[in-house]
């Protein structure tokens, strides 16, 4: 009664009570179907091809990707008031869908640990907290998988990614991230597998400057889990 659910779509309180979402604004999200790319899972228009254009013409150094929704307007408004606009509590809603369409899956994976692409301090600083983080902690916890919030570091500030072309965009992002020895100590040995969390995937830049790092410092294989992933790309 105090603290209502509100909607991540329509921001209203949710009916019926015990719910996460308004059963209307569910209708309006696009969840990733079949047919899509066997890599990045992004949407794909034909049915007999394995990639999207973008994994057929990029080298990615990640095994592979699950997505939950397309990146359409809705979902950039969700997205966007999640992340500026102190919404923490849509994460619920984004962890449970994660979880019920991608927890078997996950599972199967057997990573050794869930990662989340990590904030630069001054844009950790401005919003109080990493929205990538509180996804990887709602997903580990539900799925009893450990969570190394510090592996990667941000350590250069770069240009926000939606004003760059495809090409800026990784130029963006060389050597922006980088991995943090000092909490690795308690996994010597044993960090060969690691689930990469995000909220949006685009051209896949920033999940590629990851996963760089992460296979650079020993680690063999790279996943990913994001909320939405863009179309047409």
């Amino acid at each position: 009664m105090i603290y209502p659910v509100c909607c991540p779509v329509c921001s209203k309180i949710v009916i019926p009570k015990g719910e996460r979402i308004c059963p209307s604004c569910r209708e309006k999200l696009q969840y990733i179907k079949e047919p899509r790319c066997k890599k990045c899972s992004k949407p794909i228009e034909i049915e007999e091809k394995e990639l999207c254009g973008d994994c057929e013409h990029k080298k990615f150094h990640f095994e592979k990707g699950y997505a939950v929704w397309v990146y359409d307007e809705t979902m950039k408004r969700s997205i966007a008031n999640f992340k500026y606009h102190n919404k923490k509590e849509y994460a619920k809603f984004y962890i449970d869908e994660i979880v019920r369409l991608y927890g078997s899956v996950i599972k199967k994976l057997s990573v050794d640990a869930i990662v989340p692409v990590p904030l630069h301090p001054s844009k950790y600083r401005e919003r109080g907290y990493n929205q990538a983080d509180i996804l990887a902690k709602g997903i580990g916890k539900k799925l009893e998988l450990p969570v190394i919030s510090k592996l990667l570091l941000r350590t250069k500030k770069t240009l926000p990614q939606k004003k760059l072309s495809d090409k800026e965009r990784f130029r963006n992002l060389q050597e922006a991230f980088q991995y943090n020895e000092k909490v690795t100590d308690a996994y010597q040995g044993k960090l060969t597998k690691v689930l990469l969390v995000d909220d949006i995937y685009t051209t896949g830049s920033t999940i590629e400057a990851c996963s760089k790092q992460l296979l650079t410092n020993g680690v063999k294989e790279v996943y990913f889990i994001i909320l939405c992933i863009g179309k047409g790309f």
